[in-house]
């Protein structure tokens, strides 16, 4: 099955690319990158795929299981914005124009050196080509729990991924609300990981894809949950939301202290292990606690933080929260 999506999707890739990319490539007067377009127009396929498959899949779900009713449509809007830069637009041109040619480059250095990644297909010899997806799928996975753990932990970098956090009308394309350099460190640090064990980049394109997808439907408006067992074996809707719950998902310890629970991109596994899962039958609101009306020592009412309402608002005051939170704890 593996092998016939891959032939299907190399043919889709082929078509696109000598039809549209290479054509508008030429026209640019970028005809040194055709090579790399290439690559990028897996890229491009695998987004748009993504997106349709959203459409038809889970904004229907949205529509038929609620959790709350969207109170901003515009912040839900502003989320696929997000999602459209992401998978298929600006933020996909970043990471071409800067990502690919560093780990290009880091790999050729290896070769050079004759380092040679760490294969962990090797150390297990006979193993399906599905078997081996799993198996990359659960690494890659472990570190990013930990990434995730990073993001709730450092003060800095939660002035970053608190925009992540501030939807509170979380849904299907809120898996993309993050700070631009949030994405890309964790773009970084995923391709750096990949890298070093050795994942074949075309396997590298369908593990991300994958794990996008799933990501998009446990960010979802759903009232869906997966059972008791089901819940310990992948992130849900409703496991994931608890993450995101008003001072819970993000702090522990007391009000205002980093932390949290529910981190598994995932697999629940991480969260079991190390401590940090919290399983519950309630669908929480969502938010940060800072944007709630505040009461002052003298009893007036203020207003809560803002995080922006549109994009380029987001990033700044992402920026914003970032120098501010550096040298103090957030409260």
């Amino acid at each position: 099955m593996m092998q016939v999506f891959s032939d299907w999707l190399g043919v889709a890739q082929g078509w696109l690319f000598e039809t549209v990319i290479q054509p508008l490539v030429f026209q640019l007067g970028l005809g040194e990158f055709v090579e790399e377009s290439f690559e990028g127009t897996e890229w491009l396929l695998i987004g748009a795929l993504e997106l349709l498959l959203l459409f038809l899949v889970l904004r229907p779900l949205e529509a038929l299981l609620p959790v709350h009713r969207i109170s901003d449509p515009r912040a839900r809007w502003n989320d696929f914005l997000y999602t459209v830069l992401h998978r298929i637009g600006l933020f996909s041109l970043l990471i071409f124009f800067t990502l690919d040619p560093l780990m290009d480059a880091l790999a050729a250095q290896l070769r050079f050196e004759s380092l040679h990644p760490l294969n962990l297909e090797s150390l297990l010899p006979g193993i399906s080509p599905l078997a081996s997806f799993l198996v990359y799928l659960v690494v890659l996975d472990f570190f990013d729990y930990w990434y995730h753990r990073a993001e709730h932990h450092f003060n800095w970098w939660w002035g970053l991924h608190g925009l992540h956090h501030s939807q509170q009308n979380m849904n299907l394309w809120s898996d993309n609300r993050n700070h631009l350099l949030d994405d890309l460190l964790r773009d970084i640090y995923m391709a750096l990981i990949a890298l070093f064990i050795g994942v074949e980049p075309a396997q590298y394109v369908v593990l991300v894809s994958v794990s996008r997808i799933l990501q998009s439907l446990q960010h979802a408006n759903v009232r869906i949950h997966f059972g008791w067992l089901g819940e310990r074996l992948l992130v849900s809707p409703r496991y994931h939301r608890h993450h995101h719950a008003i001072g819970h998902g993000h702090e522990s310890h007391g009000v205002g202290t980093l932390g949290g629970c529910n981190f598994a991109v995932l697999l629940p596994v991480w969260d079991m292990v190390f401590g940090t899962a919290r399983f519950t039958t309630e669908f929480a609101a969502t938010g940060i606690r800072d944007q709630l009306p505040q009461t002052d020592a003298h009893g007036a009412v203020l207003p809560g933080r803002d995080y922006g309402r549109g994009f380029w608002a987001q990033q700044w005051l992402g920026l914003k929260r970032m120098v501010e939170y550096a040298g103090k704890d957030v409260v």
